[in-house]
């Protein structure tokens, strides 16, 4: 089997290189996945184009696609999702938050017969390395605004590694343009009955120094899909 390994990245030259280079550098092959990695620059101003550029020289497994302009985290997904060749996508952010030691477990619920799954940060950790309180709040309140509505019982709403089948993911005919991403997909598999598999992974947050994107406005928006696409249904 193939998966495609998703990284939307904006404004990430501090971090994509390496992203990359552990990224191609993880195996996946001892769980039976092939990968392809594929970046969607979403208009960035700095290096980023030229440091996934040169990765991408370096190994044929990595493709690279770019927006002209800024369009948003889901839309970078969307874009890439499009250029998907694999069974399965798995979404990886283009800085360091995440540990892709995590994907064999990612990729061994996916040989045990999950369609989905979620990297939950909750299960072996109450509140993850560096995440601020204002930050834990709002994936607590998120996600259990997620179970009210949906009945899917998971512990990581907001979680950026989950991994889908492929046309599965493409069936849901996603229209997230920014950081939506995480709500919409959650809601219509939810409203869908698809069960969300979940295992533990490592995290530590980075804050807006470092460049961490997220702002207590996207909370709003996110508790906003969540619920509309329940009230719409």
């Amino acid at each position: 089997m193939l998966v495609s390994i998703i990284i939307p990245a904006y404004g990430e030259e501090a971090t994509i290189g390496e992203v990359l280079r552990r990224v191609v550098a993880v195996d996946t092959e001892s769980q039976g996945f092939e990968k392809e990695v594929i970046v969607c620059d979403d208009g960035s101003s700095d290096r980023t184009v030229a440091v996934a550029r040169a990765e991408a020289h370096r190994d044929p497994r990595i493709r690279l696609v770019v927006h002209p302009e800024n369009r948003g985290k889901g839309a970078a997904i969307r874009t890439a999702l499009a250029e998907a060749r694999g069974d399965y996508c798995l979404i990886q952010d283009a800085d360091l938050e995440y540990e892709v030691g995590d994907y064999p477990a990612l990729l061994g619920a996916v040989n045990a017969g999950a369609d989905v799954v979620y990297g939950s940060r909750f299960l072996e950790a109450r509140r993850p390395d560096g995440m601020k309180l204002p930050n834990f709040v709002a994936n607590r309140i998120l996600t259990t605004t997620a179970n009210l509505l949906y009945g899917i019982g998971i512990t990581d709403e907001a979680t950026c590694f989950k991994v889908f089948r492929t046309d599965l993911l493409r069936s849901l005919d996603l229209e997230c343009e920014g950081f939506e991403f995480c709500p919409e997909v959650t809601a219509k598999l939810g409203l869908r009955r698809v069960a969300i598999a979940e295992v533990p992974v490592h995290y530590r947050a980075r804050n807006v120094d470092e460049g961490k994107k997220v702002r207590w406005t996207d909370g709003f928006e996110a508790m906003w899909v969540l619920v509309k696409h329940r009230l719409v249904s």
